[in-house]
């Protein structure tokens, strides 16, 4: 028994990477609505503080993770997969929390159909990515590894997509509007809106090297 204190195991990862993932997609779907509200300041800054909270929830997640890795002897998977995974996860969170920021900071006074096709398709990346890391303490089922695998294929298509939107959105900017401010105000929004799916295509990354290493 006393042995077994000193060697403490801990299967709670999955459970915090569930809960990680959800306030991934809590923050994706109040910036949606920040989005698709942007005219209306009151509703504006009720979203812009929801993003928030749901990132700070999410670092809290990140942190707890953390510390558990440097405390427990025996992981469920390697405890660098642990950590690249949960702290991947978290730049998606941060991501999507500097988009909301760098708009407020920018004072953009309109959105535009590129932000709103780029935002819709981070907030299907962020669904899957969810939806991935929720099979992840099942993957020794071939079934459920299968099936995680083919979310993982689905966000990568989701980021190809938001690649193809962001590549006609800064052709149409530089073609399109003289004001050379809201140039680099919708280029730096642009770019932070595909990072998101970027970030969320290496969480992907991760979690079929994870698949593939112990499925």
């Amino acid at each position: 028994m006393f042995f077994g204190k000193l060697l403490p195991r801990d299967d709670n990862f999955f459970a915090m990477f569930d809960q990680h993932a959800q306030h991934i997609v809590v923050a994706a779907h109040a910036f949606s609505k920040l989005v698709a509200n942007y005219s209306d300041q009151e509703l504006r800054a009720k979203y812009h503080r929801e993003v928030d909270h749901a990132e700070g929830a999410a670092d809290r997640v990140t942190h707890e993770v953390n510390k558990a890795i440097h405390k427990t002897f025996v992981t469920p998977i390697d405890r660098e997969q642990i950590h690249s995974l949960i702290n991947t996860m978290d730049d998606v969170a941060d991501l999507i929390q500097d988009s909301a920021e760098t708009m407020a900071l920018y004072d953009v006074h309109h959105m535009t159909d590129e932000i709103s096709r780029l935002t819709d398709l981070s907030v299907k990346c962020c669904e899957r990515v969810r939806d991935a890391v929720g099979l992840l303490g099942k993957i020794a089922d071939h079934t459920t590894a299968e099936a995680a695998l083919k979310t993982c294929d689905e966000i990568d298509k989701l980021e190809s997509d938001a690649d193809r939107v962001m590549r006609g959105a800064m052709s149409k900017l530089f073609r399109e509007e003289p004001d050379v401010r809201e140039v680099i105000k919708l280029k730096a929004i642009y770019e932070l809106l595909e990072t998101i799916t970027d970030k969320c295509e290496d969480v992907a990354n991760l979690i079929e090297g994870i698949i593939l290493e112990n499925s």
